[in-house]
């Protein structure tokens, strides 16, 4: 990604979804369903021309800082990469329902 692409992350509540915008390009989604309090993340996805570069990871971490920030909900980690995700970032911990 250049210097002059824009990165922007969005909570669409309406989709069930937080999403990467690149350029006001939509590249990016990391879909969950609500069940109860608990998010169920079970889809994650960013544009294969853009792999490598860490987009995917910055997606969920915007994603859970959110869910963090918001405290309404924990987390249920359906999808594998969310699952990879929070094994390496343990002091997430706390959102995952038990």
């Amino acid at each position: 990604m250049s210097d002059e692409q824009r990165e922007e992350f969005r909570h669409n509540h309406d989709e069930s979804r937080f999403e990467l915008w690149i350029d006001g390009e939509l590249v990016g989604e990391a879909d969950y369903t609500l069940v109860g309090q608990v998010a169920e993340f079970d889809h994650t996805e960013v544009d294969p021309a853009l792999n490598g570069q860490g987009l995917a990871s910055r997606l969920v971490t915007y994603a859970m800082d959110t869910v963090r920030a918001e405290g309404q909900w924990k987390v249920r980690a359906v999808c594998s990469y969310v699952a990879i995700w929070f094994r390496r970032h343990p002091d997430y911990a706390d959102l995952l329902a038990s």
